[in-house]
């Protein structure tokens, strides 16, 4: 990519788009489209095919989707399925209608079966049954996959696909109902903090094991595989540091400062018992995570006192 080229990042008002095109201003690329929800509805195809063939963008970061923790996808599987399958589709395919020169679409770590072997490796795909619990999500991310590799075969077009595993960061949606792990318990904490709550509950028992990355370093990991990876196949971006959930509760309670007890919900789903991603074919190719845990957990922190804190305390 040239920092002149057309690069439209779809989603960049998200926690992993607006990551990726924050990155994209600070490396000097000086052409990048943005177009919010509003102004372009991705589940419209007239619409997404007038916006490619007005615009005609060189490349194209899918970072666009619905997503959500389990008690999301549990709430709203009907929507989870179908409007990432309306989105991907429109987009992957007026990227090809319209000549990208390239495509980077995002899988999911939840794409991967439940019980397959840890760490889990890309031909792990397909290998056996999903989550129960994203399965319609994780259908839509593993039918994403094969269009672009049918495209690729069909069409010789250069669409990559990236699997990250758990992502969190500034601008994730903190939302109780529908975000994932990390900002819910940010919220949980924070606001026992506050309301001085003598308990908060997570749900499950805690004994599952996740990986997450800093949502910059994803953005990094972006850039380095549109300039450096034309595989069909696809490829894990992981920080190869994972941790129990009850002990990244204990922890982000620590950085809170929040002296609530914590008890843990049985009754409530655990998901996948360990989800780990093998990603030694992105370090052979040179790129690995920068930003350990800890540190990622401090600095988004920081960010949802200066940003989400302040706009709830001016909304009351």
């Amino acid at each position: 990519m040239e920092k002149d080229s057309k690069i439209y990042v779809a989603g960049h008002t998200g926690l992993v788009g607006s990551a990726v095109f924050h990155k994209l201003e600070r490396e000097g690329y000086k052409n990048i489209v943005k177009k919010t929800h509003q102004e372009l509805d991705l589940t419209h195809q007239v619409e997404v095919e007038v916006f490619f063939k007005t615009e005609k963008p060189q490349y194209v970061i899918l970072a666009a989707a619905k997503v959500g923790g389990i008690h999301a996808n549990s709430t709203y599987p009907a929507q989870f399925i179908y409007e990432n399958l309306t989105i991907q589709t429109n987009v992957i395919h007026s990227a090809y209608l319209y000549g990208v020169e390239k495509l980077l679409f995002f899988g999911s770590a939840c794409s991967y079966p439940r019980d397959c072997p840890q760490p889990m490796k890309e031909e792990y795909l397909l290998s056996g049954c999903l989550e129960p619990t994203n399965e319609p999500y994780a259908v839509a991310k593993i039918a994403g996959i094969k269009m672009c590799q049918a495209y690729n075969k069909q069409y010789g077009t250069s669409f990559i696909c990236a699997t990250p595993t758990n992502v969190y960061g500034p601008n994730d949606n903190f939302d109780l109902d529908n975000s994932h792990v990390i900002p819910a318990l940010f919220r949980k904490f924070h606001e026992a903090k506050v309301k001085k709550h003598s308990a908060v509950t997570i749900w499950g028992t805690g004994s599952p094991i996740r990986e997450f990355i800093y949502v910059d370093d994803l953005a990094d990991a972006c850039l380095f595989l549109m300039r450096n990876y034309n595989s069909p196949e696809i490829i894990n971006i992981g920080s190869c540091e994972e941790i129990s959930i009850k002990n990244l509760a204990y922890f982000i309670k620590d950085v809170i400062g929040c002296c609530s007890e914590i008890t843990f919900d049985t009754s409530k789903p655990d998901g996948s018992p360990r989800k780990v991603l093998d990603t030694s074919k992105l370090r052979c190719l040179g790129w690995e995570a920068n930003t350990f845990l800890k540190e990622g957990i401090r600095k988004t922190y920081e960010w949802y006192l200066k940003h989400v804190e302040k706009n709830t305390a001016m909304s009351i």
